[in-house]
């Protein structure tokens, strides 16, 4: 297990690495001078020199590379912002990331039991109404672009809020962790944790629907193959009931193939919520590097925002691969 896990963390260590340096050229190749946004259209050649020497872009990539890394390692810093000048992108990040991973999490505890419960049903009933049911409502989540989804949802329920994370008249609520159906219980303020409820209602939805979509197919596909066993067949001819031989057997058995394709989602979640942060207006790591792509032009932003999703995304895979181990040993013992 030792060696297993050992072999795991080096190869997300590797993966994190070489995502680092795609990244890192990427943004260095990308057309254009960042730095001119910050002059208008009266820009000052001499200070864009020095502004090149003092964020080392006038060295080779390589070398720019070789002190990126040291400086992540040494101190743990991603850079100071193009945009707002001896501000740390760090503050920046950590600031919006709680208000990313709770509108993840929101939209998880929406999409993973909603495409459970339809996968299954459409499995148990098969050709029947709820499995052209979940088939249609699959195909239509698959299919609306998440934007466009957005934009009906604020429509449909106009009487929810549609932006930000709290009412704009609130001014004296201090967020401790930064989640803030958290932090509005640990200040005692009920109230607010219903508002932060109904601000997180709509985005969640939307960017749930993709996610739900996609695990309703896998389980019921999954279903499929598992209800067809001849144990299932057994433990029915025994006496089992329809549902406990569902829940007991034939669920656990079809799950690995499930939990892999949601824990892909999570991180495809972090790392694409940038158009539904974007139309709801919601304060986290997309709306930031929307704004630092398309307002600010601000590449070590940018830069950042993709490692920080690039790492989350890694990490949420590395717990995959335990949660494989746990559900099936023969995984570790193949390893």
């Amino acid at each position: 297990m030792i060696r297993y896990l050992g072999w795991r963390l080096l190869h997300a260590i590797v993966t994190v690495v070489v995502a680092v340096s795609l990244v890192f050229i990427a943004v260095r190749l990308l057309p254009g001078n960042p730095l001119l946004a910050r002059f208008g259209q009266h820009p000052d050649l001499k200070q864009i020199e020095q502004l090149r020497a003092q964020y080392g872009w006038d060295q080779p990539i390589y070398i720019q590379l070789g002190q990126f890394f040291w400086q992540v390692l040494k101190t743990g810093d991603l850079g100071n912002s193009l945009a707002r000048s001896h501000v740390s992108v760090n503050r920046e990040l950590l600031q919006r990331i709680p208000a990313t991973v709770e509108l993840t999490m929101a939209a998880c505890l929406i999409a993973f039991p909603l495409g459970i419960t339809a996968g299954v049903a459409a499995a148990v009933w098969r050709n029947r109404w709820p499995d052209w049911l979940c088939t249609a409502g699959s195909l239509v989540g698959v299919s609306v672009p998440v934007f466009f989804l957005g934009i009906c949802l604020r429509l449909i329920f106009s009487g929810l809020p549609t932006s930000q994370r709290l009412p704009a008249d609130v001014f004296d609520f201090e967020p401790l962790t930064g989640l803030f159906l958290i932090d509005t219980l640990l200040r005692g303020r009920p109230e607010l944790w219903l508002a932060a409820v109904q601000h997180l209602i709509l985005p969640a939805m939307a960017l749930a629907t993709i996610p739900a979509a996609i695990i309703a197919r896998i389980t019921r596909a999954a279903m499929l193959d598992v209800l067809a066993a001849d144990y299932l067949r057994t433990a029915r001819a025994k006496g089992c009931s329809l549902w406990r031989s569902v829940w007991r057997h034939a669920l656990p058995n079809a799950a690995v193939p499930v939990v892999n394709i949601a824990g892909l989602q999570v991180g495809l979640l972090l790392s694409g919520a940038v158009l539904t942060e974007t139309v709801f207006d919601w304060p986290g790591m997309g709306t930031y590097i929307a704004s630092a792509v398309l307002g600010d032009k601000d590449y070590v932003a940018v830069q950042a925002g993709a490692i920080v999703i690039c790492i989350l995304f890694v990490t949420m895979n590395l717990l995959l691969d335990l949660v494989f181990v746990w559900l099936d040993p023969r995984i570790r013992l193949g390893e």
